[in-house]
């Protein structure tokens, strides 16, 4: 189904309060909604959704803050507080704007746990679901709340640095095209969005939700990723009760997989019943 495919950047007409994102294939196709990880942009999801949007119509969106969304959108972004429920609503505004009564929802990192959290609380909205490199419960809450005061203090440099050996399996990923996107996308970030972002990091925990989730799930985990190991994964597959784990051979963004991440979503999607 490619018929009336296009391609149609959105960041919403002035006084909107939406996310900014980017629609890709034909209006008459499944929606398919794509969530980015801390710290990164639309970017992150470039290799993938040229292939998605033959059939698909996706929706790749920016964290408040990150790419072209503002960091406005969300609350507390000075005194903490902000919650991955917070995002989880933006989302929702974004696609009631756009339409969309049911989609699927794809989201790596934190892009996941804001679509855990839909489908634990908005199960009619979420057609299937697929966690990348997410978790249920993202460590305590002392290490975010430390980055997002970093951030708040230094701004986005301390992380340039460090960010590579969390993000990618091979530090040498970093030198390549889509490498120096993503870094180039971290660098850009507006450090009060980033740090709202840690906030609500800090406070996520849906391991006593997993058990609500009744859309059919793929999890992937990457076998090189030291931000959400392989039990981060395993617990989210385990919980879900159509969780399904997939491991691939990469770090924390799945960015370097190219091909196989791309793989593994579109026999995802393949499984799931027209409706």
């Amino acid at each position: 189904m490619t018929t009336g495919s296009a391609e149609v950047r959105h960041q919403g007409r002035p006084g909107q309060q939406l996310l900014h994102h980017e629609v890709s294939g034909p209006a008459d196709g499944p929606p398919l909604v794509l969530g980015p990880s801390l710290g990164t942009s639309t970017t992150l999801w470039a290799h993938q959704v040229p292939d998605l949007a033959r059939d698909f119509r996706t929706i790749s969106y920016d964290l408040p803050g990150h790419g072209g969304s503002a960091t406005g959108l969300l609350p507390y972004t000075k005194t903490g507080g902000t919650t991955v429920a917070d995002l989880a609503a933006l989302v929702l505004s974004l696609a009631d704007h756009l339409g969309l009564d049911r989609f699927h929802y794809a989201g790596i990192s934190l892009g996941g746990a804001v679509g855990a959290h839909l489908a634990a609380h908005h199960p009619a909205r979420i057609a299937s679901l697929a966690l990348v490199c997410s978790s249920a419960h993202f460590g305590p809450p002392g290490p975010w709340h430390d980055r997002a005061r970093l951030v708040r203090d230094q701004g986005m440099a301390p992380l340039l640095a460090s960010s590579p050996g969390r993000w990618f399996g091979d530090e040498s990923f970093a030198a390549t095209e889509t490498g120096r996107r993503l870094l180039d996308a971290l660098a850009a970030t507006d450090p009060a969005g980033y740090a709202a972002c840690c906030d609500a990091l800090a406070t996520y925990d849906l391991r006593d939700r997993l058990g609500d989730i009744s859309a059919p799930t793929l999890v992937v985990g990457g076998s090189q990723d030291v931000a959400t190991p392989l039990p981060h994964a395993r617990e989210l597959s385990a919980g879900v009760p159509r969780g399904r784990l997939e491991v691939l051979e990469c770090g924390h963004l799945a960015a370097e997989t190219g091909a196989p991440l791309l793989e593994a979503l579109r026999g995802h999607l393949s499984r799931i019943p027209a409706r």
